[in-house]
């Protein structure tokens, strides 16, 4: 036994359209993939950032304010690594005969 009637219906019609389905995606990715791509000159960006003085404008404040965000985190980071060697060597002047656990 294959199971009941409805499933061996719904089977029979589903099968062409899951060839369909399979066929019309087949279709698909074959024009994706042969689709020619457009051509993007290589310095662009950076043909407009010499330019065009509004975005050379903005570019540098952007460029300056990643540079900024970089730098705190980095010092955030420092502090952060300061306080814990601190809070170990703390710990070790607290108890000096018990350095495996402030390791």
């Amino acid at each position: 036994m294959n199971g009941s009637p409805l499933r061996t219906r719904l089977r029979e019609r589903l099968t062409p359209l899951r060839e369909r389905l399979a066929r019309l995606l087949r279709e698909r990715l074959a024009r994706t993939l042969t689709r020619p791509r457009r051509p993007v000159p290589p310095f662009d960006e950076l043909v407009r950032i010499e330019t065009d003085p509004a975005y050379r404008a903005l570019f540098f404040a952007q460029l300056d304010a990643a540079l900024d965000e970089r730098h705190a985190a980095a010092q955030t980071a420092a502090v952060a690594e300061i306080e814990a060697a601190a809070e170990r060597l703390r710990a070790l002047i607290r108890s000096p005969g018990d350095h495996e656990r402030a390791a």
